[in-house]
């Protein structure tokens, strides 16, 4: 290891936490904890969380809904949108985790397993254009129907219809949000009362009250990363949680060495673009070469000392989402690049 460190601060999440809940209200907040919590640890992140008062999380896949069931206990939502197999939908409602189901085959699989010892608590996905996954419209009526059927045999619950949306332009929105009222108003006719209607996420949720129904799925945010191209994080009214913290390895002449820990961690076309924060302030990054990089050098500087690779633009540092604009990506992919090899130090863990 090269002594690489990922610092969360976990106060700065609380304070994420509060502002956003207080944006997407009276619509509840989903903290989405996919990708590891994004690169920043799910036991920690949702151990706070927990304690914060968030009772929604979003978790993606089986695995991840496990990790957050061991930290919650009983005492939390879980919603998984990726249980394919038999064996993961088994596991699902053995794990108590709401699921999302966007296709028939998969909501066959649900209400043949659900309803001993409890019917499986299902959220049914509607395709509003985005093309991920979900249940075409026109396949929509024959969908809800089976579904409705499926609840009244005490095999499943309906707890919610759900959909993803592009937040790629408010005209494109605006046809999907359509179509998801249109698919509300079809599982209606077809007998079901779901509780939970969920669309929106981060962007969206803080920008189009009218795409919030009951609950914001919000993941980037609550960490503190902006939207590139986007507000920035004043504006949102969140900080980034982490900073990387990286050391110096060697000293060379006008060049530094540093150590990004395991190898790839840093995307390579970040070379030239970059800059670090270091002793003598920002520095351009020249080479990114598997667990370390180079970077121009400053007055004094001593094997020993730290530069942060991205951090918290209140101190002149660069952040994962800063970092993405360069080339032409987004801060969430930044983040999840950092290896689960990196230790994370923690703020706040309590």
């Amino acid at each position: 290891m090269s002594g690489s460190v990922l610092e969360v601060d976990l106060d700065l999440l609380a304070n994420n936490l509060a502002r956003v809940g207080a944006a997407v209200a009276p619509a509840e907040l989903m903290l989405v904890v996919k990708n590891d919590a994004y690169g920043h640890g799910v036991e920690a992140v949702v151990a706070r969380a927990q304690r914060e008062g968030v009772r929604w999380f979003g978790a993606f896949d089986l695995a991840t809904g496990a990790r957050v069931r061991r930290v919650t206990g009983a005492d939390a939502r879980i919603f998984v949108w990726i249980a394919d197999t038999p064996d993961q939908v088994a596991a699902a409602i053995d794990l108590d985790l709401d699921i999302g189901v966007g296709d028939r085959r998969l909501l066959a699989e649900v209400a043949a397993r659900g309803g001993s010892p409890r019917p499986a608590r299902v959220h049914l996905k509607i395709d509003t254009g985005l093309r991920r996954n979900g249940v075409r419209p026109e396949e929509w009526p024959e969908f809800v129907a089976a579904a409705a059927t499926a609840e009244r045999a005490g095999n499943l619950v309906v707890e919610g219809i759900w959909s993803h949306i592009a937040e790629a332009s408010d005209e494109d929105d605006d046809i999907a949000r359509g179509r998801f009222e249109d698919a509300l108003r079809a599982a209606e006719a077809a007998g079901l009362r779901p509780r939970w209607r969920h669309l929106a996420a981060s962007a969206a949720a803080f920008a189009r009250p009218e795409f919030r129904y009951d609950f914001a799925r919000v993941g980037a945010f609550c960490y503190g990363i902006r939207p590139a191209g986007g507000p920035d994080e004043a504006a949102l009214g969140v900080r980034p949680i982490a900073r990387w913290v990286a050391p110096v390895l060697e000293v060379a002449d006008d060049v530094v060495r540093i150590g990004v820990g395991a190898r790839d961690g840093l995307f390579r076309s970040l070379a030239t673009h970059a800059r670090v924060a270091t002793p003598g302030g920002l520095r351009r990054l020249l080479v990114v070469s598997g667990a370390t990089s180079d970077v121009v050098s400053w007055p004094g500087a001593v094997v020993g000392d730290h530069v942060t690779v991205y951090g918290d633009p209140e101190r002149d540092e660069e952040t994962a989402t800063s970092l993405a604009e360069m080339i032409g990506s987004i801060g969430e992919e930044v983040a999840v690049r950092v290896s689960p090899l990196v230790p994370r130090r923690y703020r706040g863990l309590r």
